[in-house]
């Protein structure tokens, strides 16, 4: 996978257990575990953070808000040939 740089929304990788994972899903709706995580994030940093934790918080806050405010998201890649 390439570097992504500030352009992006960064993409991580963690290990779970298929079954747990089923499982959670069921608990929060298919579609709501990304959205339950980030809030588990948020909670945690709103919690244990320092001021620094607070305001890179409000940094990565306002630059969700700025992807999900784009129109029409980003364009469709174009292929060669």
């Amino acid at each position: 996978m390439a570097d992504q740089d500030e352009e992006h929304t960064f993409t991580t990788k963690f290990r779970i257990p298929r079954r747990m994972w089923d499982t959670y899903g069921r608990v929060v709706g298919d579609r709501e575990r990304g959205a339950d995580l980030l809030d588990h994030v948020r909670a945690t940093i709103k919690e244990r953070g320092t001021e620094r934790d607070l305001a890179d918080l409000a940094a990565a806050e306002e630059e969700l808000a700025t992807r999900r405010a784009r129109k029409g998201g980003r364009p469709p890649r174009r292929t060669a040939g």
